[in-house]
């Protein structure tokens, strides 16, 4: 590993955190809260700062070279020191706020891998820090290094490292020759999604400001919100419906939409055997708890529909919004939501988890090693989308499967050790990992905040969030000897 290529890449990159940490000034500017903007501006020069630091005491990379040949081991490294050192700097405004530093940094990663979960006990703050809260969410998303990927001409190639390093998908699946183009398309849709969900919002009532951070919140399938009672705050039916309508788009592949737009054929949709599994899942789902909620909670039927759908998508996406408090339901429902919370979103999503890929990969797997006890000299080969799958990508999504449920349960084990509940660390665990924000009881469910949580707790619950979005592999590797062998 080099550092001298380490260091570039984060230096370039901590430069653009700096100016984007810039943006919520002007939203302090125009609603004339003049002491919102020193959180900002502090918060920017300091990363700012320490890329001028990187660059002074490390030796850089010429422009020529452009960070053109670094290599994977690097890109790892770069990715997980920008997310470590971006929920820092995202941390830095909360703490003018009289946020503690541990509740600060525990907003600002929550914000940043998308999770949703919230320490505040109330929504009482300036409208830039309500701001800044749903756009960490908007920029985390899609990935901070995609976005980087996509404007920075030093990363023109290295990027393809960077950004497969930052996503490590069961396939790298790319739909332009470059992946700068990719990057760049990826973002132009995220972005045109995320403008039409703010005007439908506007259009259904909601105010502009509200429309604005709720958007951002959906299509990054983050879940905050500036009110507090989520969604359900609201009382708009119009409103649940579009919010359901954009968490189903922030769940599927961003990179299948892009074909879908660029090709205008809506069959491409149905024939990704991915998306069609995860349209029929959050259906099967949803029936099963609308049901549940029609027979036992005495909803109305329109009522079911929608309050199953909403939370179905909310924690299948790993949104973790509520359209109502989905604690007073039911054992049977709130079953069906914990099931919910393994499903997860598709590849290429702005969603957390498992991803919908890697589960039917597992399933073909396992349905093949199943024939081959019946059939031990059968030659089977696992397809998905008519495509056969590499042994090497079957392999790594049975070890990535094995260490996420590995972490789950050690997070279970250690979470209900230092709460003494056990509701809550089987709940909180899955919540954090798979970046979903919302748990089951009193304290982390849909309308609480894991404020009063043990200090220890949400140190743990912040090493989840982080290794949740990017995937577990990248901070394994951090843990190999040979990760850390230092080149000139």
């Amino acid at each position: 590993m080099r550092l001298n290529y380490v260091t570039s890449a984060l230096s370039l990159i901590l430069k653009d955190i700096g100016f984007v940490t810039f943006i919520p000034i002007f939203v302090a500017l125009y609603y004339a809260d003049y002491n919102s903007v020193l959180p900002f501006f502090a918060a920017g020069i300091f990363a700012l700062f320490i890329s001028m630091i990187l660059k002074r005491i490390f030796k850089q990379t010429s422009e020529s070279t452009s960070l053109n040949d670094i290599k994977r081991s690097e890109a790892l490294m770069v990715v997980s020191l920008s997310w470590i050192t971006f929920g820092f700097i995202a941390a830095i405004p909360y703490l003018f706020y009289g946020l503690s530093p541990i509740n600060s940094l525990f907003e600002a990663v929550s914000g940043i891998t998308t999770t949703g979960a919230t320490i505040l006990q109330t929504y009482d703050y300036p409208k830039a820090i309500m701001f800044w809260r749903s756009f960490t969410q908007w920029l985390g998303g899609m990935g901070i290094i995609v976005l980087f990927v996509a404007i920075l001409p030093q990363f023109a190639v290295a990027g393809r490292q960077m950004f497969f390093a930052e996503a490590p998908g069961p396939t790298e699946d790319k739909f332009t020759p470059r992946i700068k183009n990719t990057a760049s398309a990826l973002w132009l849709v995220y972005a045109g999604l995320t403008f039409t969900c703010a005007l439908s919002l506007w259009l259904a009532g909601m105010n502009p400001f509200d429309a604005i951070c709720n958007s951002l919140s959906t299509l990054s399938a983050g879940g905050f919100s500036p009110n507090s009672e989520s969604i359900g705050g609201y009382g708009s039916n119009l409103i649940n419906w579009i919010i359901i309508v954009f968490m189903f788009i922030s769940g599927a592949s961003f990179v299948l939409q892009s074909r879908v737009l660029t090709k205008r054929k809506l069959s491409l949709f149905w024939k990704s055997e991915e998306f069609r599994c995860y349209t029929t899942v959050i259906l099967v789902l949803a029936s099963i708890i609308g049901i549940i909620l029609y027979s036992q909670q005495h909803y109305t039927f329109f009522h079911s529909l929608t309050a199953s759908l909403y939370q179905v998508l909310s924690l299948a996406t790993s949104t973790g919004g509520a359209s109502e408090d989905f604690q007073l339901w039911t054992f049977d429902a709130k079953i069906m939501l914990f099931i919910t919370m393994f499903v997860s979103s598709c590849s290429g999503s702005a969603g957390g988890g498992l991803k919908m890929t890697r589960w039917i990969l597992i399933f073909k797997y396992l349905k093949n090693e199943l024939y081959k006890i019946l059939h031990p000299n059968a030659v089977l080969s696992i397809k998905i989308d008519n495509k056969v799958v590499p042994t090497d990508v079957i392999r790594q999504t049975i070890f990535f499967a094995m260490c996420f449920f590995g972490l789950w349960a050690l997070t279970v084990l250690l979470l209900t050790m230092v709460e003494k509940n056990f509701v809550l660390g089987l709940t909180a665990s899955i919540s954090a990992i798979g970046d979903i924000g919302p748990g089951f009881g009193d304290v982390v469910g849909p309308m609480g905040n894991y404020d009063s949580l043990h200090v220890i707790s949400k140190i743990i619950i912040i090493f989840d969030m982080l290794i949740g979005r990017l995937e577990i592999i990248p901070f394994l590797v951090l843990f190999h000897k040979d990760f850390w062998t230092i080149k000139k």
